[in-house]
């Protein structure tokens, strides 16, 4: 038979790169459609899927010119081969083929017609066809029925479409297996699987080398940092049923996962404008991330020296060898538990350990609902070690040794560890010698400390005095969070990079007023829901916003000193910067950095300004707000949700960069609380997420809704709180839902800036926001995936659900009305609503 394709000469045969190079350069004359009885594969023919997105053939692996079988994606080379039929017996030569056996079988032969692989299955009867899906799935049809598929029995590689999972009732376990070398695709040292508590499991000749911990239904828990799968497109879920445990997929074919030769397992996505395959995680990435490299109750830190540390209350098991490096052998208990028998001993404590890789080896407590009620459920049985709740998961006890802890440098959970109680009260002991060393410094201190607090008090009463009362009881709040006052300053433990406290200095009124010339009507900058916003203008030439808390505005108080008691603390490019407070003459003012080119809304909503903002601009802006939410859910040493967040509370600068501001209805979040009820619901109508507005029920995932409702003004340039469509009576989510279902969103693009924009990058813009604007909290994302959608250029996801809660009826006059019948401007916060 002549040979389909041509071959440039190779310049050596011994180099695997040159001759898989050299392969690109293959051409099928005519690719098959099918294999059957009468149609064999020989080698340079290619049976291809129906669109063409994956191959099947021959090709040389390594210097020796062995020939092997297999399928890969699109054009040939050695990254794209996803299976391997005959990779434990290669063919020697160019006589093989791939047919139809006497059995019904699929078997590849050698030049002798000797089998060299089989499919190996049972069958009816003989007659058979093979064809290759666009998922890359080569399947055995017998008699009508799917009879063999290559997707149960992977190579190296997981694809759409496959199941990975275990059957517990007869212990096999569907693998990846990874190739010997990279150049023997024979099976190597390791194997990719799931383990009876449905993780992931690396083994290496089968002990383990890496888990993924626990899936959320997002991510695997024990990954760092790894981002929302749904955010390029990937979904995975995980099914029980009877004793059978699997991970399945539902996604395309432009994603794969790879076990190396190395024993590492990589998440790829491949980008048809590039044709190049994205790394978008890989584990494991780090020496800490090798399964339980510290040992039982050992911690690794990566970067820290040594990794390997005890956790508390815990000491070497052998003193010796971890000295030396081998930590293999764990930690042991200092002090046996209370409830071991140790009479005379105070109940058990539980110490929190934040931000690490839970244990391996732990069970579900499914009753129980709640951070408390699992830590009453451990503290009650004396076999549980330490136990976590965790979002989306539920509660989490262990009740062995605890394997493979690592501390995260970012993310991670929390766990309580249980200790004998003594482990606490040897926290604040000292050594006698250490007293006796200390309290000669002690001594040179105290009179030194004695000069400085007579002359601190006496400043401390001055300035108590000048206060007015509320500046009396802000400065009590501040207080009790740690903070101290000096001469009118506010140090902030912050967030600066030189980890160096932030100063809030107090700003005297008559400074105040000489900068804005009394809050003259001219320097009004604007309206929001705190009060007026004033440009001010410093005696050096320096420019300041000042925003005065208007008694009508339904905030007080606590609203003031949450801002400023949260926004000090955070320091990030796509936040405003607080300056300095005043609270004179029962005055409650906030000193900000000018941002001289106002709020968000002044431009997007105002038809004369709106084409000042181009889509390049638009989109910039859009990345820049959520950056900022991440790090404020994520990233800063506190987890805010901000809760207010909207067009008028986005402020830009001189290069239009966007700074989220007005924080006074912001909350710290918990990062051992999945959700918080709240009685008194605040926010901005058309911003709350549904679960907020009716339930009081606020997350993260709260402020990711609002992100969804302001990207979609963004893009169209209208107002959700007030926009109907004449002619469909809908709102602007509504709208945008019909245009995207109708493949017509570029209707939705704001006129002014429709010529400007990329189809691609709008399209990403509203299937994000339709994405964030979902009825359950569970089914938004996460910021972090947010940005990975919008700056990944991935176009190909599963469509969203239609969201069906929205605020529909809408007054004439352009107000949107709250629940007690008060109008208020689609731009003022809410403070006045009860959750349910």
């Amino acid at each position: 038979m002549a040979e389909c394709f041509q071959l440039k000469k190779w310049a050596s045969a011994s180099s695997i790169l040159i001759s898989l190079t050299a392969l690109s350069f293959f051409h099928p004359c005519h690719p098959s459609a099918s294999i059957d009885p009468t149609n064999s594969l020989t080698d340079g023919q290619i049976l291809s899927s129906p669109a063409g997105v994956f191959n099947l053939g021959f090709f040389p692996i390594g210097s020796a010119g062995h020939r092997y079988v297999g399928i890969w994606h699109r054009n040939f080379s050695i990254q794209t081969i996803v299976w391997l039929a005959n990779r434990e017996n290669p063919i020697p030569n160019r006589f093989g083929s791939l047919s139809i056996h006497s059995d019904g079988n699929l078997a590849v032969l050698d030049g002798r017609r000797r089998v060299l692989w089989s499919s190996n299955t049972t069958l009816p009867s003989t007659k058979s066809i093979v064809e290759l899906s666009d998922f890359g799935n080569l399947m055995l049809n017998n008699s009508g029925a799917i009879a063999w598929e290559s997707f149960d029995h992977p190579s190296d590689t997981y694809l759409a479409g496959m199941k990975i999972g275990l059957d517990l009732s007869t212990n096999s376990n569907q693998l990846l297996s990874s190739w010997k070398s990279s150049d023997d695709p024979s099976p190597g040292r390791f194997s990719l699987g799931v383990n009876p508590s449905a993780q992931l499991f690396i083994w290496e000749d089968g002990r383990p080398r890496w888990r993924s911990g626990q899936w959320n239904g997002q991510v695997f828990i024990g990954i760092p940092d790894m981002v929302f799968a749904a955010a390029y497109g990937f979904k995975l879920s995980i099914s029980i049923e009877g004793s059978k445990i699997y991970y399945s997929t539902d996604f395309n074919s432009s994603h794969r996962w790879v076990l190396s030769p190395t024993g590492t397992v990589k998440h790829l996505l491949y980008f048809e404008t590039s044709e190049i395959w994205l790394n978008f995680w890989e584990a494991p990435a780090s020496e800490c991330e090798q399964y339980n490299r510290c040992g039982n109750y050992g911690i690794c830190t990566d970067g820290a020296s040594p990794i390997c540390s005890c956790s508390k209350g815990f000491m070497p098991r052998s003193e010796t060898e971890w000295s030396d490096g081998n930590w293999s052998e764990g930690c042991t208990r200092k002090t046996p538990l209370e409830c071991e028998g140790s009479s005379g001993m105070k109940p058990d404590l539980f110490y929190l350990m934040q931000g690490i890789k839970l244990p391996d080896s732990s069970g579900r407590a499914t009753p129980v609902v709640n951070l408390k009620d699992c830590g009453d459920l451990c503290l009650r049985n004396c076999s549980c070690t330490a136990y976590s709740f965790v979002d989306a998961i539920g509660c989490m006890i262990w009740g062995a040794d605890l394997a493979d802890i690592n501390i995260f440098a970012s993310g991670g959970n929390d766990m309580y560890l249980r200790l004998a109680a003594s482990e606490f009260d040897q926290d604040v002991a000292v050594s006698g010698k250490k007293k006796k060393k200390e309290k000669r410094l002690e001594a040179f201190i105290s009179v030194i400390i004695v000069a400085a607090g007579v002359f601190l008090i006496g400043c401390i009463i001055f300035w108590f005095c000048k206060f007015s009362r509320k500046g009396k009881e802000i400065f009590g709040e501040l207080r009790k969070r740690g903070m101290g006052e000096i001469y009118g300053v506010i140090e902030i433990n912050g967030e600066r990079e030189d980890d160096k406290s932030s100063e809030i200095p107090f700003v005297s009124l008559s400074t105040i007023l000489a900068a804005t010339e009394g809050f003259s009507q001219s320097n009004l900058l604007g309206k929001g829901g705190f009060g007026p916003v004033y440009k001010g203008t410093l005696s050096g030439g320096g420019e300041i916003a000042v925003k005065k808390l208007s008694q009508a505005s339904g905030q007080g108080m606590e609203e003031f000193k949450n801002e400023v008691i949260l926004i000090s603390k955070l320091q990030h490019r796509n936040l405003v910067r607080l300056l300095g407070f005043c609270t004179e003459n029962e005055d409650q003012i906030l000193v900000y950095e000018y941002m001289p080119n106002k709020s968000l809304d002044y431009f997007i909503f105002e038809p004369s300004k709106k084409g000042q903002l181009d889509w390049k601009a638009r989109f910039t802006i859009i990345e820049g707000i959520a950056r900022g939410l991440l790090y404020l859910h994520r990233d800063s040493r506190l987890r805010i949700i901000h809760r207010d967040l909207k067009a008028s509370n986005i402020l830009l600068d001189a290069e239009l960069n966007p700074k989220i501001s007005d924080f006074g209805l912001a909350r710290i979040f918990g990062s051992d609380n999945n959700e918080t009820t709240t009685k008194r619901v605040v926010g901005t109508y058309g911003y709350m997420s549904p679960e907020y507005a009716m339930q009081g029920l606020f997350s993260v995932k709260s402020d990711v809704y609002s992100f969804g409702v302001l990207l979609l003004e963004i893009v169209s340039g209208k107002r959700n709180s007030t926009f109907c469509h004449p002619e469909l009576n809908v709102n602007l989510l509504s709208y945008a839902w019909n245009l995207w279902i109708d493949e017509n969103v570029m209707e939705l693009v704001d006129p002014s800036v429709r010529d400007s924009c990329a189809h691609d990058e709008v399209s990403r813009c509203i299937y994000l926001a339709l994405w964030c604007v979902q009825d359950r909290a569970n089914d938004r994302p996460t910021m972090s995936s947010a940005i990975v959608m919008l700056e990944s250029g991935v176009s190909a996801h599963p469509a969203p659900n239609q969201p069906t809660f929205s605020f529909e009826a809408i007054a004439r006059d352009g107000r949107s009305q709250s629940t007690d019948g008060r109008a208020g401007s689609a731009n003022d916060s809410i403070t006045t609503l009860t959750g349910r």
